[in-house]
């Protein structure tokens, strides 16, 4: 057998290339062209086509744009508080029950976080129904169509409300009425105008916005939010004290022991000072430390962003229309043909 034989013991034909080699011309394949060609002819189309996507795009603009002036301007109001000395320190239930431990009386435990109580009743239901039903508020907040920025007042929607009856006129379906309910309203101010929040940056501090067409109110229910949710954690404290004050006073009288007298009356030492620090100080679990100060500038809506996204939009929904319109015409000529 010869040398060759013995190398290619199969009598196979040895390869035209060795290992790493390309025949000529590899890299001028034929699908370089296809891709060429693809892209002439995908430009084709979209020429063909320039009428639709600039008539569909020019539609989408103009319609943005017509949108986005139809939206009210919204103001928001905004506010930095800190917690008190009375929210940050401890808690009157906790000190009472160390001091009762050491008398032996069991009155369990009360920790309560003072600002983070004071947050949830500010964003409460309850609490923003009183709000509303106080300072009687209902058409502010859902019926207003806009806010007339040279007169200052409000105009009301008239399909909803009439401004000059005091009347809902709005049309709804049962068990809807004309006039919104606390549930309906209530969700509108949590979602829509409310947002209370821990500031990011600096650990403490809560910011308090809100949002309305109207600046001056806006303006208006940050300083009226901020005195309600201080008064309503005064009376709070001070109801509490009360009673708890009857229940000392109570065994202080059941007891002969000096000891327990003792601290039945540092109790109701606490007690006492409690009620005369809310009675003194008006800003009892918030201070403010930046005030709201009516804006001058709109928050929303941003109308440039909303042209410019539906501008794309139309772009992208002409192109689509194009392409679909080529693919449908190629498929129906290839039917005739065939």
């Amino acid at each position: 057998m010869t040398q060759e034989n013995q190398q290619n013991p199969n009598n196979q034909p040895p390869a035209p290339y060795g290992p790493g080699q390309y025949p000529p011309n590899y890299y001028n394949a034929p699908y370089q062209q296809d891709d060429e060609i693809d892209l002439r002819e995908l430009f084709g189309i979209i020429w063909e086509g320039k009428w639709w996507i600039i008539a569909i795009t020019f539609v989408f603009a103009v319609a943005s744009v017509i949108y986005s002036l139809s939206l009210p301007n919204i103001y928001k109001a905004e506010a930095t508080l800190a917690p008190t000395e009375e929210a940050q320190g401890q808690g009157f239930g906790e000190e009472m029950s160390g001091l009762a431990s050491l008398a032996g009386l069991n009155m369990g435990k009360q920790q309560v976080d003072k600002v983070t109580m004071a947050m949830e009743i500010l964003q409460s239901r309850q609490f923003i129904k009183n709000f509303v039903e106080k300072h009687n508020i209902l058409p502010e907040i859902m019926a207003v169509k806009e806010w007339h920025q040279v007169s200052g007042e409000l105009i009301f929607n008239e399909e909803i409300y009439n401004s000059e009856t005091n009347e809902w006129v709005r049309e709804v379906k049962p068990p809807k009425k004309p006039e919104p309910s606390s549930w309906e309203y209530v969700k509108t101010f949590q979602d829509s105008i409310l947002l209370v929040e821990k500031d990011s940056e600096t650990p403490g501090l809560i910011n308090i916005s809100v949002n309305h067409q109207s600046p001056i109110i806006a303006h208006q229910w940050v300083e009226k939010l901020i005195e309600d949710i201080n008064n309503h954690m005064r009376q709070r404290d001070i109801k509490e004290a009360q009673s708890s004050m009857e229940y000392l006073q109570n065994e202080l009288g059941e007891t002969n022991l000096s000891s327990l007298q003792q601290v039945f009356y540092q109790l109701i030492e606490k007690q006492i000072q409690t009620i005369m620090l809310a009675n003194v100080r008006p800003e009892y679990i918030f201070q403010v430390l930046d005030p709201a100060v009516v804006p001058e500038q709109k928050d929303a809506p941003a109308r440039a962003l909303i042209c410019i996204i539906g501008t794309f939009l139309g772009g992208f929904l002409s192109l689509f229309i194009v392409f679909i319109r080529h693919l449908v015409r190629t498929n129906k000529k290839k039917q005739t043909d065939a």
